[in-house]
């Protein structure tokens, strides 16, 4: 069977179809987006609480429309867990507006930070040193905080071998027949980690690569098949 099975166009790929993909799909694809586009160097934060803060605002918006929140919490000094915890709310809200959903996403970081300190005295080097599996489900315990989010925590800011499966990846997956296009998050998830060495470092840089190339080649409508570095792999067109 070819290393992928459909083109852009083509119907989506069923579960057998996917399930018949070849084991190494996923580690040739790495390699060429490599070549084509170099190190990442994600995630843009300068400290793990900043990227903490950024994987809870980024959810349903741009990183530009992020970036300009977290500049307003820098600016006031606010990208520490305990100045985020005594700031009053109203004002977390005018800073977070640029993301979007501001008054939710300044409730998700209270949450957040209530959390912190309350189960691990205010220390993420603690929280961290907890077992993946079961930070992970005391993640999802806190207020608007789901997998993707989760697992950008888990990953980008505490080192934590989960790959974080967002549209893009899941797009270009489908696109290439290595997985369906109803398979629910942790079905996804589990290709990357059942095919991939399970090591912080090669799931960082891949969940970046596949992001790059989402936003340049894999776009939702009109995909630009032919400039990117994993069209050669889908199916040529009857």
């Amino acid at each position: 069977m070819p290393l992928a099975l459909l083109s852009a166009s083509a119907p989506a790929a069923t579960p057998a179809a996917a399930a018949q993909a070849p084991k190494r799909a996923l580690s040739v694809f790495y390699h060429a987006l490599r070549r084509r586009l170099g190190p990442q160097h994600w995630w843009p934060a300068q400290t793990p609480f900043e990227v903490i803060v950024g994987a809870i605002l980024t959810q349903n918006t741009s990183w530009a429309n992020v970036e300009r929140a977290i500049a307003n919490l820098r600016s006031a000094s606010l990208l520490q867990p305990a100045a985020l915890a005594r700031v009053r709310l109203s004002r977390l809200e005018r800073l977070v507006r640029p993301s979007g959903y501001y008054r939710q996403k300044a409730k998700k970081l209270k949450a957040f930070v209530q959390f912190l300190d309350r189960d691990f005295g205010g220390s993420l080097d603690r929280m961290f040193r907890q077992p993946t599996a079961a930070l992970r489900q005391r993640l999802l315990a806190i207020h608007g905080i789901g997998p993707e989010t989760a697992d950008s925590i888990l990953l980008y800011a505490g080192n934590h071998p989960v790959f974080v499966m967002d549209a893009y990846t899941r797009r270009i997956l489908s696109r290439h027949g290595l997985a369906h296009p109803d398979a629910d998050y942790h079905q996804a998830q589990a290709l990357f980690h059942a095919e991939l060495p399970r090591q912080a470092r090669i799931f960082n840089e891949y969940h970046a690569l596949l992001v790059e190339t989402g936003k340049r080649w894999c776009i939702k409508s009109e995909p630009r098949c032919g400039e990117c570095p994993l069209g050669r792999f889908l199916e040529p067109k009857p």
